[in-house]
């Protein structure tokens, strides 16, 4: 009898062991795995989207976000340009007005730089900067186009205006965000002034080098 209670005790005390062990096991493997899920969430989530989240902007001036990252976040041979495109269900003038003040609520700061926009663009076009990132706004009104035909483009009709404006109302949210070392406007750019250029390497040429012919002696 005292043999049998003593390989009981002996069981009960291995059971237990094992039991705690198989808890600090899962404790570990717990605490571990939280951070690194976080962790990892947070290397592949921008923070710059996440910011771009928290913009006061309204449900209908913010719809089908459709985000685009490109470069390195550490700036390895070309730095990180994030890229969203948003469709708003009202104009584009109002659309801009809540962008812009939902902008300048979250602190970024009116940028008045030439190449604003780089080349000229229908719509409002607006420029920002905040801390190290730039931003470039731009809402124009949507582009109707029909979805293709057996892999065709659509043919399209001479659509009645009302009904065309109902089709095409609302307008396309694009921003784009930079890190302002990367961002050319940023530099001085480099002066036009005549008297530092010089002559004019390629001068107008004031005759048509390829007029008449010389008549050759007779």
């Amino acid at each position: 009898m005292r043999g049998a209670r003593s390989e009981l005790r002996r069981q009960i005390r291995e059971r237990r062991r094992l039991r705690m062990a198989v808890l600090a096991l899962v404790s570990v493997v717990l605490l571990g795995a939280i951070p690194l899920f976080f962790g990892i969430r947070t290397l592949s989530r921008d923070p710059v989207f996440d910011t771009l989240d928290e913009l006061d902007v309204p449900g209908w001036a913010a719809v089908s976000a459709v985000d685009d990252v490109s470069g390195s976040r550490w700036c390895l041979l070309d730095c990180r340009l994030r890229e969203r495109t948003l469709e708003s269900e009202r104009a584009p003038e109002e659309t801009a007005q809540v962008y812009e003040r939902a902008l300048s609520q979250d602190g970024w700061q009116p940028w008045k730089v030439t190449r604003c926009p780089e080349q000229e663009e229908k719509g409002r076009y607006t420029c920002w900067r905040r801390d190290e990132l730039t931003l470039d706004l731009w809402v124009r009104e949507r582009t109707c186009v029909p979805p293709p035909v057996d892999g065709e483009p659509a043919v399209v009709p001479s659509p009645d205006p009302s009904t065309a404006a109902k089709t095409c109302a609302g307008s396309l949210v694009s921003v784009k965000v930079r890190n302002a070392i990367d961002d050319e406007r940023t530099r001085p750019q480099p002066s036009t002034d005549p008297s530092l250029t010089g002559e004019d390497p390629y001068p107008t040429l004031s005759e048509d080098p390829l007029g008449e012919a010389t008549p050759s002696p007779s």
